[in-house]
């Protein structure tokens, strides 16, 4: 690989370079490209080693970003002995090895598991394995081999190509390998599709200890099942966990106690404040608990919006302050574009879609936030602006 040539020509235009070049150059263009696609997000893994080789556009593709890199070598923390059993392009593995002991990183791509090797051969205590994962295993608990944390991402691709969601259809079945796992570690750390549906999710898995629902401000990354093989319990912790650009968000509580907890309803009005959970929250569906912590009342049971008429600092998602309240009447639909002719709308427990409710109202997005709402006794347009915590 030449980073000479690379670094000449970055900022070219490589379709031009694809015909200048042809294929003396495939592997070269390749780094341009992969560099200005995945640049942003593994800006730290670049900027550490400036001839990173990606061995191919889709590695990059599947590729963890360096932060969630920096959050899953958290969950296994300081642990002796890792195995990452789809390292891929190896982002996750590299974060785990500057934490843990040793970290065995299993690849099946051959020219992927060459990549890793190469660009992990500054860390020393990073060994690749180029195999099946599921005959890794089972040499392994053969050979009486054991770690203290082993760490899985399946493929969430069906042999045709579509999406899957459920874990025993991901690629490999984790759910399969279970009772080799056993055999071999005492936690295991699964990265899974944030479509899972928690509560099937974790009947596939009765050593959950813990449900991570990661996400950003405005998404749900993903889901982050732990097991704990030798201290088994019957209600895993679900955690919420957003990542903002400057801070971290997180909001903890099990099924249980979100079945015992209580919720009262109001209908907020000019003045008061509606408070509209991270994607990561709404995914984890604290639906009672979320405002008993933090003494907030639900504006309908089903309608997933809470509010108060002070303000209240930590809440796990955005703060509004509401403008006006109106009724879902003809009169106030009509006018509704002269007097906030930008607004951006969001729906929830609405008989209409967002893009139906803004098509109907005429507006355009704008820095005012239109929530449609059903409460027990009408449905509400609330005009909020949006407050800092």
């Amino acid at each position: 690989m030449d980073f000479s040539w690379i670094n000449t020509h970055i900022n070219d235009d490589t379709a031009k370079l694809r015909l200048k070049y042809g294929r003396e150059r495939a592997d070269e263009i390749l780094q341009i490209e992969c560099r200005r696609k995945h640049g942003s997000k593994l800006a730290e893994t670049l900027a550490a080693n400036p001839e990173f080789v990606f061995p191919t556009a889709l590695s990059g593709e599947q590729s963890t970003s360096d932060r969630l890199a920096r959050f899953h070598a958290a969950l296994v923390g300081h642990a002796a002995r890792v195995a990452d059993l789809t390292a891929g392009l190896g982002i996750d593995a590299m974060a785990m090895a500057s934490k843990a002991g040793n970290v065995v990183a299993v690849e099946r791509d051959a020219d992927v598991a060459g990549a890793l090797r190469s660009n992990s051969s500054s860390l020393g205590n990073l060994e690749v394995v180029c195999a099946d994962c599921r005959d890794v295993i089972e040499a392994w608990a053969r050979d009486g081999i054991s770690f203290d944390c082993i760490f899985i991402d399946p493929a969430r691709r069906a042999a045709d190509g579509g999406r899957v969601y459920a874990l025993d259809q991901c690629e490999p079945d984790v759910v399969a390998m279970l009772p080799t796992l056993k055999r071999i570690t005492r936690r295991l750390v699964i990265k899974a599709s944030p479509m899972l549906d928690i509560t099937h999710t974790l009947g596939l898995l009765p050593d959950a200890a813990e449900v991570i629902v990661l996400g950003t401000p405005t998404e749900c990354k993903e889901l982050d099942i732990v097991c704990d093989f030798a201290h088994p319990t019957e209600s895993p912790l679900i955690r919420a966990v957003t990542l903002g650009s400057s801070f971290e968000s997180v909001f903890e509580f099990t099924r249980p106690q979100d079945t015992a907890a209580s919720v009262t309803t109001a209908t907020p009005k000019a003045g008061d404040y509606v408070f509209d959970p991270y994607p990561a929250v709404m995914k984890a569906a604290p639906l009672k608990i979320l405002g008993e912590r933090f003494g907030l009342k639900k504006l309908a049971p089903n309608t997933h919006l809470w509010t108060s008429a002070e303000a209240v600092g930590g809440f796990p998602g955005r703060t509004f302050m509401v403008v006006e309240a109106l009724p879902y009447m003809s009169k106030h639909i009509k006018r509704y574009a002269s007097r906030y002719p930008k607004v951006s709308v969001t729906a929830r427990n609405f008989d209409m879609s967002s893009d139906a409710l803004r098509a109907k109202l005429r507006v355009a997005d704008g820095p005012l936030r239109l929530f449609a709402v059903s409460t027990p006794t009408q449905k509400l347009l609330l005009t909020c602006e949006e407050v800092n915590d």
